[in-house]
């Protein structure tokens, strides 16, 4: 259990709202996390209960059907789901969806959606990248040209998060190829819309319980209404949500690390060689030791991120800062904790080969950690 009582980011709703999260996960999620993962996906009814526990959207306005909380409770949720090892995909619909739909849909797409994934009854997902451009967004292929009063989108993504569960995607297009990043818009495009395909449910090296898809469209019309935001303004949008989704994947990338930590502690307080407990020597009391210091630095940092943000004050350079460290500790906490259990970590049976696994993917999504530092240097 992640211990809280000396972080700063949060206040006593927060840690109230913890408890909520960690009772539903404990009775809804724990027990078929092993079934997820074999399944390479989360069942909808399982969505479901976490919206009907409050656990969904929780910063959506109350008008819009959410309860209009701040961005410290998607970090609960992201720490309590991350230290549990799971991926499931409720913190791409939390802390990246729905600000999109909420700041730049209008009423129509406001009430259209909102309400449904609040509840649990709408998953969304957000399809970037593609098979020729990931970090590199302006260099993406699909394209959605107009056609009288609509836009017909042809093209396909890849490595789409929620992608085999989902609604309604936002697409990211060119609806004019000729403007470069200019010409790039953000258009919605409903599960049932003709032309609409899913591909497969990839086969991925970790988070195996996260549904993650090819998508293709080809010739699939939709109303030019169904462009989110402004039109040829879909790179900026894109732009403009970048420090809360890395600062959410900071989240997670901490949260996780503690666990890894938390395992090869108490995996090596129980295991013994030549007479005595693992944890006794002076390697592994000394190894656990520094990782703990980075630890005692990382949720120092973590919480002043946080509450930077919550003051609307979190900068792109600094999030990307955010973003890059506590990956990089991330993997740093997992792979140590994992050689720290020696054969047994190679083991599926331990959550730490898990934790491992899913660690390695941090780096890469949300912006390459190397992409994260070329947008560091242009703040220096």
């Amino acid at each position: 259990m992640l211990a809280t009582s000396y972080r700063t980011a949060y206040n006593e709703d927060h840690e109230a709202f913890r408890d909520t999260v960690r009772k539903v996960f404990a009775e809804h999620l724990t027990p078929h996390m092993d079934d997820h993962e074999a399944n390479g996906i989360v069942p909808r009814d399982v969505w479901k209960t976490m919206g009907d526990a409050g656990m969904l959207c929780m910063t959506v306005k109350e008008e819009n059907g959410g309860l209009g909380l701040d961005f410290g409770f998607n970090c609960v949720l992201t720490e309590e789901l991350s230290y549990l090892g799971s991926s499931a995909g409720f913190t791409l619909q939390n802390d990246i969806t729905a600000n999109y739909f909420e700041r730049l849909g209008n009423d129509e797409q406001r009430a259209k959606y909102l309400p449904g994934m609040v509840s649990g009854d709408i998953i969304t997902a957000i399809a970037m990248t593609e098979p020729g451009a990931g970090s590199d967004l302006q260099g993406i292929r699909t394209t959605a040209k107009k056609d009288g009063n609509h836009l017909v989108i042809n093209g396909s993504k890849t490595y789409i998060t929620n992608g085999q569960n989902a609604d309604v995607v936002i697409v990211v297009a060119k609806t004019d190829p000729e403007l470069g990043s200019k010409g790039i818009s953000l258009v919605l495009v409903d599960a049932d819309t003709p032309g609409f395909e899913r591909g497969r449910n990839l086969d991925k090296i970790g988070q195996h319980a996260a549904d993650t898809s090819e998508l293709f469209f080809n010739d699939c019309r939709v109303p030019m209404t169904n462009i989110l935001g402004a039109e040829g303004m879909g790179f900026v949008h894109l732009m403009e949500e970048l420090p809360q989704e890395r600062l959410g994947i900071a989240v997670g990338a901490q949260a996780a690390a503690q666990r890894a930590f938390d395992e090869a502690v108490t995996f090596t307080k129980d295991r013994k060689a030549f007479g005595k407990t693992v944890f006794e020597f002076q390697n592994t009391k000394f190894t656990l030791a520094d990782l703990k210091a980075k630890l005692q630095v990382g949720w120092a940092h973590l919480d002043w991120a946080i509450r930077k943000h919550l003051a609307g004050e979190l900068t792109t350079s600094e999030a990307s800062a955010a973003k890059l460290w506590h990956t990089d500790l991330q993997w740093e906490l997992c792979d140590a904790s994992l050689q720290l259990h020696g054969g047994a970590g190679y083991m599926n049976e331990y959550a730490i080969a898990r934790l491992w696994r899913d660690a390695r993917v941090t780096r890469i999504f949300g912006g390459t950690n190397e992409i994260m530092k070329e947008v560091i240097s242009r703040s220096i």
